[in-house]
């Protein structure tokens, strides 16, 4: 593909845009660093560890991870936009701590949840947890 000249070609989100200016691109990296940030203070988590959780663990057979490079699962709800949600697992108000308390044990807050409780360790859940939070 020939691009006119000065024009910026970004793939953003697996989207790519041609056109923009370096002003737009660097806008959207620095959005991205902030959400980043914010959801590695809320959870304590490093986001950049939890794929190899959501993977080990098997989330992705269940659920349509965002980012995940295998196929998304159709059992349950899609994890994409969680920190919008006001609830967990529909029955605990949507917080860090209670994010990753469900991603450990789903069956303390509901006995009947299709959730296993797949042996994640808690720092591991934290991980899982500010990838989600981060919105990707």
């Amino acid at each position: 593909m020939r691009l006119p000249r000065g024009s910026i070609f970004l793939i953003l989100g697996g989207v790519a845009a041609v056109g923009g200016s370096a002003a737009a691109a660097a806008n959207y990296f620095k959005e991205r660093q902030k959400k980043t940030e914010h959801a590695i203070a809320m959870t304590r988590g490093n986001p950049d560890r939890a794929m190899e959780a959501i993977v080990r663990y098997g989330c992705a057979a269940c659920h349509n991870v965002p980012g995940a490079q295998m196929p998304g699962g159709l059992a349950a709800v899609p994890l994409s936009g969680v920190a919008d949600r006001l609830y967990v697992g529909g029955v605990i108000e949507n917080t860090p701590d209670n994010l990753v308390r469900w991603i450990v044990n789903p069956k303390q807050f509901n006995p009947k949840s299709a959730m296993p409780v797949t042996g994640i360790s808690e720092p591991e859940a934290r991980d899982v947890a500010a990838y989600l939070y981060q919105g990707r």
